[in-house]
Parts: C-alpha cells; sequence; structure tokens
C-alpha cells in the first residue's frame, strides 16, 4: 500500500528562532488583509484621526500604513518589534482589554515573513526614528524624517515562504480582501477619516462621519433607503446600529458587520442571533443586511479567543442571544416598509413612422357606446389605500391617496396575518382551541403516527387536540381559534413532516416557530378564493397594522407597491 514513509525517531531539539518566528506568523499572518488589518488596529489604538492605507499588487508588492496617531520614541521603537511586547496592558489578568491589539505578536510576525520598515516620530518631537526588520533579523534604530505619526511598509510579503504564496490568490482578489478588512474597521472607527489606493488608483475615501451615515455608505445605496435604525438596553448591554428591512437580503452573509467593543468580529453566536430574527421574515438561503455595534463592560466578553482577535467569548452567551433577537426583531415589527418592488416591465417602443407612411388610411376602429360613469370613491388615507379589484381570484389591487397602486398576494398576506395570530395567541398562554362538531380522521404512517402522538401535549398547547386513532391515523378534536374552519388533515400532515425534518428527539419547543408557520399557512385565505371589497380593505387594513406583514411566514413578499412615477415610466410618460 502507498503512503507516507515510516516515521524515523528523532531526538528532541528546540527550533531555530528563524523557523519559529515564521510558524508563530503564520497564526497571525495568512495574508495581506491579515497585515493590514493589524496595523490599522495598531494606528486607531494610537489614536489615530487619519489613516491612509497604499496596496501594490495586491498588497504582495508593498503595503503602506501612514497614520497620525502618538507616534513612538526611540527606545519604544526598538522594543515594538520584539516578540510579546505591548503597550496595551494595564495589567497582567487580561480582563479589562480595551484596545484592539493586546497580544505584541503583529509586528514581529510581520517581520518574520517580510522586509518591515516602521518610521515614527511622536507628536511635538522634534525628529522621528526608524527601524527596519528583515525575515526576523532587526536592525539598529536610526534618525529619519517624518511626520508626526507612524509610517509602516511592508514589503515582499512571504518573500522567505514560498509554500504559503501558492495558497494565495490573484492580486485583485487579494486587494479586495484587504479593502474588506479596512471597511469593516472603518465601520467600527466612523470618527476617524480613511483612504485607501490600490497600484496608486483611489480605491476609498472616507471622512469622518456619524455611524448612521458611514454604514450607509459602506453598504450601498439600497441600504441607506430602506435601513431600519435601532437602539436597545438591557442592564449594561447596549445594542444599537441599523438593520435591513426583511425585503433586502444578499445570497450570503457578507453583509452582516457586527461591532463589538469597537472590535469588527465574525462572531457565531451573534450571527445566528440575526439568522433567528429574521428565520419567518425571509426566503431560506438568503442573508439579511444589518451594521450592529455591541457595548458591553469588558468582563463580560473575552477578546483573548484567536490570534486574529475576531472571535470573542461572551461570560452570558444565552442571555446576549436572546437580547440581540429580541432587540431586531422589535427594530423590524416598528417599520412597514415594502419589500423592494421587482425590476420595472420594459415594453418595446413603438417603431417610428417611416416617410411616404403620412397618408396610411386610418384603421375604422368604432367605439363601443359610452357607460354611464361612475365615479370612484376618493382613496381613503391608508398606506396601503383602498381596494378595487382582484386579479386571476389570486391578487388584489389597491390605489393609494398619491396616486400609487399596490398589488398584495391575498394568500401570502392572510398567511402572514394568521402567524402573528398564533404567535400573540401563544405569547399569552396556551392557544385557544375551537371544538369541531365532527372530529378529523387523519391517515398517516405509522411513524408519523408514532411523532404526531408523542407531542400531543405540546400541539395541544397549541390549540390542536389530537389522539390515537387505530394503527394508521390520528383524531383531530380542536384546532386553534385563528385557524378555525382550515382542513385538519393538510395541516398534521406538514405537521408531522416537520417533526420528522427535526428528528425523533427534538422537543417541539425548538420548532415552535415552524409549527406555527405550518399552521398559519393551512389557515389562511386560499390562492384562487374569490373576495368582495369588503373583505379585499379588511385584508389590507389587517395588513398595516400586523409586524413583519411585508412578507409572508416563508420570506415571499406579500405585498408590493408601484408608484405613480413608475407607472408613467412604464408607458413612456416621464
Amino acid at each position: 500500500m502507498v503512503g507516507l514513509p515510516p516515521r524515523r525517531p528523532q531526538r528532541v531539539r528546540l527550533l531555530p528562532p528563524a523557523v519559529a518566528d515564521r510558524i508563530a506568523a503564520g497564526e497571525v499572518v495568512e495574508r495581506p488583509a491579515a497585515v493590514v488589518k493589524e496595523l490599522v488596529e495598531n494606528a486607531l489604538d494610537a489614536g489615530a484621526s487619519r489613516i491612509a492605507v497604499a496596496l501594490e499588487e495586491g498588497g504582495l508588492s508593498r503595503i503602506t500604513v501612514e497614520d497620525d496617531g502618538a507616534g513612538m520614541e526611540a527606545e519604544d521603537l526598538a522594543l515594538a518589534v520584539e516578540r510579546h511586547a505591548t503597550s496595551k496592558l494595564a495589567d497582567e489578568r487580561l480582563i479589562e482589554i480595551v484596545t484592539l491589539g493586546f497580544r505584541g505578536e503583529a509586528l514581529p510576525s510581520i517581520g518574520a515573513v517580510a522586509k518591515l520598515e516602521i518610521v515614527s516620530r511622536p507628536r511635538g518631537a522634534a525628529e522621528g526614528h526608524a527601524i527596519t526588520v528583515i525575515a526576523g533579523a532587526k536592525g539598529e534604530v536610526r534618525p529619519a524624517a517624518s511626520s508626526p505619526g507612524t509610517r509602516v511598509t511592508v514589503r515582499e510579503l512571504f518573500f522567505n515562504a514560498p509554500a504559503r504564496l501558492k495558497f494565495l490568490k490573484g492580486p485583485r482578489a487579494e486587494a479586495e480582501a484587504c479593502l474588506a478588512a479596512l471597511r469593516r474597521l472603518a465601520l467600527a472607527h466612523p470618527g476617524v477619516a480613511f483612504h485607501a489606493s490600490v497600484d496608486g488608483r483611489e480605491a476609498l475615501s472616507l471622512a469622518p462621519a456619524d455611524f448612521a451615515t458611514r454604514a450607509s455608505r459602506l453598504l450601498g445605496q439600497d441600504f441607506a433607503a430602506h435601513a431600519i435604525p435601532l437602539s436597545a438596553e438591557r442592564g449594561p448591554i447596549r445594542l444599537s446600529g441599523l438593520v435591513g428591512p426583511p425585503s433586502l437580503t444578499r445570497a450570503t452573509a457578507a453583509e452582516q458587520h457586527v461591532v463589538v467593543n469597537a472590535r469588527p468580529v465574525t462572531d457565531r453566536l451573534l450571527r445566528t442571533a440575526l439568522r433567528v430574527a429574521y428565520a419567518e421574515l425571509i426566503e431560506r438561503g438568503r442573508h439579511p443586511m444589518a451594521a450592529l455595534v455591541l457595548d458591553l463592560p469588558p468582563p463580560l466578553v473575552d477578546v483573548n479567543v484567536h490570534p486574529a482577535k475576531t472571535e470573542v467569548r461572551f461570560r452570558d452567551a444565552e442571555a446576549v442571544r436572546g437580547f440581540v433577537i429580541g432587540a431586531i426583531r422589535s427594530a423590524i415589527a416598528t417599520t412597514h416598509a415594502p419589500p423592494a418592488p421587482a425590476a420595472p416591465l420594459r415594453f418595446a417602443a413603438p417603431a417610428p413612422a417611416r416617410p411616404g407612411l403620412a397618408e396610411a388610411p386610418v384603421l375604422p376602429l368604432v367605439a363601443p357606446p359610452a357607460a354611464p360613469r361612475v365615479e370612484p370613491a376618493p382613496p381613503p388615507p391608508h398606506p396601503l389605500g383602498a381596494a378595487r379589484a382582484q386579479l386571476l381570484a389570486t391578487y388584489i389591487v389597491a390605489e393609494t391617496a398619491d396616486g400609487g397602486v399596490i398589488l398584495v398576494d391575498q394568500h401570502a398576506a392572510a398567511e402572514r396575518l394568521a402567524h402573528e395570530a398564533l404567535k400573540a395567541a401563544r405569547a399569552s398562554g396556551p392557544v385557544p382551541a375551537q371544538a369541531l362538531l365532527v372530529p378529523g380522521v387523519v391517515e398517516l404512517d405509522p411513524a408519523s403516527v408514532r411523532r404526531v402522538l408523542a407531542h400531543a401535549d405540546g400541539l395541544a398547547a397549541l390549540g390542536l387536540a389530537v389522539e390515537p386513532f387505530g394503527e394508521g391515523a390520528v383524531l383531530v378534536r380542536s384546532l386553534p381559534v385563528p385557524l378555525a374552519g382550515a382542513d385538519p388533515a393538510p395541516l398534521v400532515r406538514d405537521i408531522a413532516d416537520e417533526l420528522a425534518d427535526a428528528g425523533e428527539t427534538t422537543a417541539l419547543a425548538s420548532r415552535l416557530d415552524a409549527v406555527l408557520a405550518r399552521m398559519a399557512c393551512h389557515g389562511s385565505i386560499r390562492a384562487g378564493r374569490r373576495l368582495s371589497l369588503a373583505e379585499m380593505d379588511a385584508l389590507l387594513r389587517a395588513i398595516e397594522t400586523t409586524p413583519g406583514s411585508g412578507t409572508c411566514s416563508h420570506g415571499r413578499p406579500t405585498w408590493i407597491r408601484l408608484a405613480k412615477a413608475d407607472l408613467e415610466r412604464l408607458f413612456g410618460r416621464r
């Protein structure tokens, strides 16, 4: 059998310092973006108000980070490139960490795998000083001309670690990763000006701003136009920032930005909280947009988790998770912003008449007899207007006071209303039940029967009373009041499928939202049902007062709006 050659016993020995430094550097410096992150964090910790980053060949040829921060004296400059030397820890307990850096690893790690030069001048000093580190070999500190602050130049990254170069992407991709790291830090520190250039061309320019302005600038115009402000507190913990409406989603979680105590993080617990907060509002597989700031006392969060310092650990993780979920849901519930309208329909413009056809005969169209004109009632000042018609027995057409047109998917909208009614009833205790005059018999396979009956008590608390009825069926005695009149058979079968997806040992409580969503779908107005104008108007009024009514329980839009200007563009009137 072909495999690795047998290992020979080796004597234990100390690695040469240069090799040990390159191994240690691998934990901190994995690509140019990591270098940019570490150097910009140092600039921020130094109190910089302006930071400029220049990249060449994606950062592999050169990275320069210049700031107007506090600067370093000659003796501090010599010590800064030594491993585990730092000015950022007040004591050795690692509890009160209030700076971005604290490990004392960044500069020596960079110097171990590149050609590093640092030029620094403290504020008020007559001159600056410089030091060079090449592949771990430290040079002497020397006088150098410099503006107040620090300039760090990294050349030929990984020149002495060619194996690392093979795992990097092209210059363009590496440059974009550097800019992404810079944007995350710029979002966390909106009061600092940031400038970046790539191969001599400006790539980023941000003036000092407040958090909302900086977030809108970095996350795009759609986010800026529809973002929902958020502010919540629970004890010493505060959450603020902006979240996107359920209609504004992305294919990945790349536009979810979370800042914890001024530190941008990619914490799994916080991303899970975001996913749960939007679970019933967006389509599965899509991701909401967010720019959030979580502030809490340093003793309540451990930032000493990973060398890259992008992960944190909370002392009471469940409390933080629940607080974040609740705050986001409350913020979303305060808005009734519609989903982004679909791309406008495009019609081919009529072809211009060709010369010589001006005298072409006019088609003999005869107008039908004029019907008595009935002036429609003026639309009431409701956000979703007044119902005017029903199309395809599925879509409601409404007119708003400002001349807009609202299109409503009656099933999707009614599903959301039923879902919210079930949740509200559940929040106040057991859901009221409506006994069936004739109990319904629902046939299921034996495994599904066992699953449903195993959760009979939990389902009863939701207003759905089931009991055994032979080997392959269950008997339904009652339905939740919000679902009165629904057919129990498809409802019970869907719940059985939901429980099967969750696994045999999963508690009903952990799948409660999904089960409620299944119930809501079966209790809502079906597509194909004809509605009167009064019924349509009642549905519109209920949508206006229901949180999260812009999407159904599966994340699909319940209604869209076409403004008067949109209609005019469709018909070439503007």
